[in-house]
């Protein structure tokens, strides 16, 4: 194809200066411009291709990207533990309260580990968390962070963990229901979060399994009575740091870790394909990706070492602190509504239904597919990148054994009117790179199915 650097550079002029207009001039947000730049941009290499022109999007020439990363400490190794104290400290924080689940009571040496660095800093224990982060759970540690006057939480375990824990940090700090708190959809379908403006305790984190949990401001509750998901969000409700410890990364089962695990690279790919043109976003993503696609493997292979299953949590906080800037995706969101309607976890669903939900994005999502083969395995020239880059996940996900049919891990056909339903209220579907309603929704469940 013929190249005219003058076309190239007076292109790219003209598309900044109109961003630009938008972004000083109209007041639009940085998000908004980056939508008009994907729509003006494709229009101009098209109208350009079709008179023999080749015109270089700028944004590759001269990076222009907003990145600000959230302050957060991460301790990792045998000595890692040590720092919890020191950390307590330097915040002034003397009362703090474990929050973990009941099976973490069988781990007498890994929760030993954790209570012997704290000593008197540990004012009581929190073991109600249940999975899924259930509305009456997450209150009940609200009341026992009041009886016992914490200043600090520190959650030991998973997501379900983490999650309870920075709820009821919120739920304490606000002082109301949830349902005054959670983002909701408004009337003209817009997703509306309330500022939440009152002091949240300082939070750590212990894990036993790699999630994006870690490094996140949300929780998701579970309304055990409707089955909504009631979403909170406060920047200040993020965890201080995380402590990855080789003792208490052994005490989840192998099948839980990996299934952890796949929540983490489903995140990594969902994230690659929304068009991020964030350098910093691209890597944090595609390099959990690649530590990922050997780590999990490598957990089943070798349940006995630690070291898989560190690499795989430093993988998880990449993820999450990626798609922090990147936003969720289809699978994300279905997941959340067919996942507790299934005898398997959120990550297992998730990975299930990723394929399904590529392949729907794909007329939209080619260059960040590009980006997830890449990081998957080598480039090969000539090859169909979408297509590859569904064949490799499809081949990381055969060789973890993750099923490939809803009915098959207990998702009846008759839920999914209700999965869609609950689906189409998530806050995370407005930023899917392909839009869809009812009928997309149905129709690929009922393939995924």
């Amino acid at each position: 194809m013929l190249h005219t650097p003058r076309a190239t550079a007076d292109a790219g002029g003209v598309l900044r200066r109109i961003t630009d207009i938008l972004y000083v001039i109209l007041g639009v947000s940085a998000v908004d411009c980056s939508r008009w730049r994907r729509v003006i941009t494709d229009r101009v290499e098209s109208r350009t291709a079709s008179a023999g022109l080749e015109v270089k999007r700028w944004w590759h020439m001269e990076p222009r990207f907003q990145h600000a990363t959230p302050a957060f400490r991460t301790f990792c190794g045998e000595r890692a533990l040590e720092s919890l104290p020191k950390e307590l400290d330097r915040l002034r924080a003397s009362r703090a309260v474990l929050f973990f689940g009941a099976s973490m009571r069988s781990h007498n040496d890994a929760m030993d580990r954790v209570e012997e660095v704290l000593g008197h800093r540990c004012v009581g224990h929190f073991d109600g968390v249940k999975e899924h982060s259930p509305v009456p759970s997450v209150e009940a540690g609200v009341q026992m962070l009041k009886d016992l006057d914490a200043d600090a939480v520190i959650a030991v375990g998973g997501g379900s963990a983490i999650v309870t824990a920075r709820a009821a940090t919120i739920l304490l700090g606000e002082g109301q229901d949830v349902r005054h708190l959670c983002t909701q959809r408004q009337s003209d379908g817009t997703m509306f979060s309330p500022k939440l403006s009152q002091p949240k305790l300082p939070q750590w984190v212990v894990p036993t399994t790699p999630t994006t949990a870690y490094a996140k401001a949300g929780s998701a509750l579970r309304d055990p009575e409707s089955g909504e998901r009631l979403a909170l969000f406060d920047p200040k409700a993020r965890a201080q740091g995380i402590f990855l410890d080789p003792i208490l990364s052994l005490t989840a089962p192998v099948d839980l870790a990996v299934a952890s695990g796949l929540n983490a690279f489903s995140m990594s790919i969902e994230g690659l394909q929304t068009s991020v043109s964030d350098p910093i976003t691209v890597a944090l993503l595609s390099h959990a990706l690649r530590i990922l696609k050997s780590s999990l493997e490598q957990i089943r292979a070798e349940p006995e070492n630690p070291e898989p299953r560190l690499q795989s949590m430093v993988a998880a906080l990449l993820s999450g602190q990626g798609s922090d800037f990147a936003g969720g995706g289809l699978a994300q969101v279905l997941s959340h509504a067919a996942g507790p309607r299934s005898s398997v976890s959120n990550g297992v669903i998730e990975a299930m239904l990723l394929t399904t939900t590529m392949r729907y994005n794909s007329p939209r999502t080619a260059e960040g597919l590009a980006l997830v083969a890449d990081a998957l395995s080598p480039r090969s020239e000539g090859k169909d990148e979408p297509a590859r880059c569904i064949a490799e996940v499809e081949k990381l996900l055969d060789r973890l054994n993750v099923p490939k049919r809803l009915r098959d891990v207990g998702v009846a056909y008759e839920a999914i009117p209700e999965i869609v339903n609950h689906a189409l209220r998530d806050w995370a579907l407005g930023r899917v790179p392909r839009m869809v309603g009812t009928e997309e929704l149905t129709s690929l469940l009922n393939g995924a199915w």
